[in-house]
């Protein structure tokens, strides 16, 4: 096989990844870029008709998009599908096991009609991808990256399945999981938390009225996120180690004890689907942008799930980067030129820094169990409930919508 120059290489065709590919869409069409996006797991492109027979699952994935996400999403054009399966989130409740104080954010207070929404993220793929399927965009799938070597004008990327490609911009959007930005030199701080996460789905007794609930406890936080139904994703974090007791249990022993550790906010816990278990750690790449090279989601930065932030963030350094290839586009700069790289790396500094000291500074401050300051912590959360101003601010940062 011969040599393919592209424009713009995508490498991962998961959640970020495929958000460029639909948000590179006026810059394809406007200024002819070729994009390929690559992808090692086997994947349909769906068609309209696929998101019409969408049957979620009761074990779902699903994540929560902030309020400035759905701006996003609509720019892109794929809201309308996606609000399909979408809840709004119209209160947050937050507090502390054992203390009284407690704060609540109201999308009402905010004359907003959600705080946010949490979708499965697997319709949010087959949306993706389905809009993926209507743009010029070569797919090489499945495929992986055997081989990437910087040069003149971008990067030459040799794939398994022989093809190679010589792009000018090459956007790893692969999760970290390639090990790419390693063999370029790109190294990474990494902050254990000495915890982990699991995650499941539950069918609760009473309607949770779209509240989300984030609950902070000595093991790590607890939070629960609503879904359609009276269904609501659990995210329920425990020291390491500790996690697997919790992971043997059968389904009614698991569910008293979830009962106990939260209450009957949501009335009683009534079936648990399966459970899964991740280690948490912060992990922050040092570089996120070369010449001919840009890193985006959880191969930029992977975050505590405690705000739920991390795919928001890496939404964000989707839309940067389009911001920034546009601005160089129009001034007869090529993609991967340096002074791109260094505007999309000007916008997404100050963001990025925010968004992780943020969630990484709630786990800290939590995590820490000493009497004077749970009580510290519980008259803050009282003072925060008091404070509505202070309270907005937070929450229109949360929501994605105040930098």
């Amino acid at each position: 096989m011969g040599v393919t120059p592209v424009d713009i290489a995508i490498v991962g065709g998961g959640l970020v990844g495929a958000s460029l590919g639909c948000a590179l869409a006026p810059l394809i069409e406007r200024h002819g870029l070729r994009v390929t996006v690559i992808e090692a797991a086997p994947l349909a492109v769906p068609s309209r008709a696929d998101l019409a027979d969408y049957q979620p699952s009761f074990d779902v994935r699903a994540s929560a998009i902030a309020l400035g996400s759905r701006w996003h999403f609509e720019t892109l054009g794929v809201w309308p599908d996606l609000a399909g399966e979408a809840t709004a989130i119209e209160t947050i409740h937050v507090s502390e096991r054992g203390r009284l104080g407690a704060t609540r954010l109201t999308a009402r207070e905010l004359g907003m009609h959600a705080l946010g929404y949490v979708m499965p993220n697997a319709w949010m793929g087959r949306v993706l991808h389905a809009r993926l399927g209507e743009q010029a965009i070569d797919w090489q799938c499945p495929a992986r990256v055997e081989s990437i070597a910087p040069q003149a004008g971008g990067h030459r990327l040799a794939l398994s399945n022989g093809e190679i490609l010589e792009a000018g911009l090459t956007v790893l959007a692969d999760g970290g999981r390639s090990g790419l930005k390693e063999r370029l030199g790109i190294i990474s701080r990494t902050t254990p938390y000495e915890q982990s996460a699991l995650i499941a789905t539950l069918e609760v007794s009473r309607p949770h009225r779209g509240v989300a609930f984030e609950r902070f406890a000595p093991d790590g936080p607890l939070a629960l996120l609503p879904l359609k139904g009276n269904r609501m994703e659990l995210i329920w974090t425990h020291q390491q180690g500790r996690e697997q007791a919790i992971l043997a249990l059968d389904d009614a022993a698991f569910l008293a004890r979830l009962q106990a550790a939260f209450g009957e906010r949501v009335g009683r816990f009534r079936r648990v689907g399966a459970r899964h278990v991740y280690p948490l750690s912060l992990v922050t790449a040092k570089e996120t942008a070369r010449p001919g090279l840009a890193v985006l989601g959880n191969a930029a930065h992977s975050l505590h799930p405690v705000a739920g932030q991390g795919f928001n963030l890496a939404l964000r350094g989707v839309m940067d980067l389009v911001a920034a290839l546009e601005a160089g586009l129009t001034t007869g700069q090529g993609p991967g030129d340096m002074r791109v790289m260094q505007d999309f790396e000007a916008r997404r500094e100050r963001d990025s820094h925010t968004v992780i000291r943020f969630s990484d500074g709630l786990i800290r401050l939590f995590g820490l169990d000493h009497p004077l300051l749970s009580h510290a912590r519980a008259a803050g959360l009282v003072g925060l409930n008091l404070a509505g101003p202070l309270r907005r601010t937070l929450a229109r940062r949360a929501m994605g919508i105040e930098r």
